[in-house]
């Protein structure tokens, strides 16, 4: 099924904002960039679908631009309190489908999401969780967090299992994990029969709750 692209608009061209727009520019979507600053707009400009200087505290400047009509409407102001709360009133107001909003601090989470934002990030927090998770454990290679309490991640096979077969581990059992699969190089090799044999290097995707991740990562 081919990957259907979709139309973003990103109010807030920081790092954060510009860095969210450039991938999704790379993905190959719609990306509309907005920003008071003239700098951070000029800069974009050549990349991005289309780049407008406007303040996202103004309603009828935010209508003109259309972000009504946008599937994702991404306010990435974190640090202005204020801005950020009158941006996320204005996309709601003007019928955006899904606003996203990047929240820099816990207060400011509970407002917006009493304000109807549908997904509130805090990138910073997310990214220390990530880094703290590989430090911890040399062995964990990369994890993504699915938001309901699940990671997924992914673990170089240690030399000391060489030759093991994936139920040797007793993953389900002994530690509430599911193997979704083994990653040799390129290849794919499935898990589900548990007869796949271990190699120092292979690398493990593994899904479940993060104390069981870490109870388990301790071990090997």
């Amino acid at each position: 099924m081919a990957h259907q692209h979709k139309s973003f608009a990103i109010i807030g061209l920081g790092t954060f904002g510009s860095a969210v727009a450039a991938e999704l520019v790379r993905f190959g979507n719609h990306v509309l960039g907005i920003d008071l600053d003239e700098k951070r707009v000029s800069r974009l400009a050549n990349s991005l679908s289309e780049a407008v200087i406007a303040d996202g505290r103004d309603e009828l400047a935010l209508r003109e631009a259309g972000i009504g009509h946008y599937d994702v409407v991404v306010i990435a102001m974190g640090e202005d309190l204020e801005a950020s709360i009158l941006c996320t009133m204005n996309a709601r107001m003007l019928g955006a489908k899904s606003v996203w909003v990047k929240a820099s601090s816990r207060t400011h989470h509970r407002i917006l999401s009493k304000l109807g934002a549908d997904r509130i990030v805090h990138p910073e927090e997310e990214i220390g969780q990530h880094i703290a998770q590989m430090l911890h454990n040399p062995l964990v290679r990369d994890y993504v967090s699915l938001g309901n309490g699940f990671h997924i991640v992914n673990m170089t096979v240690p030399p000391h299992l060489d030759g093991e077969t994936v139920a040797s581990l007793k993953l389900e059992a002994k530690y509430e994990l599911r193997c979704l699969g083994l990653m040799r190089g390129s290849e794919f090799i499935a898990c589900e029969s548990g007869t796949a044999q271990l190699h120092p290097d292979d690398k493990l995707l593994l899904l479940g709750r993060r104390t069981s991740l870490r109870k388990f990562s301790d071990s090997v």
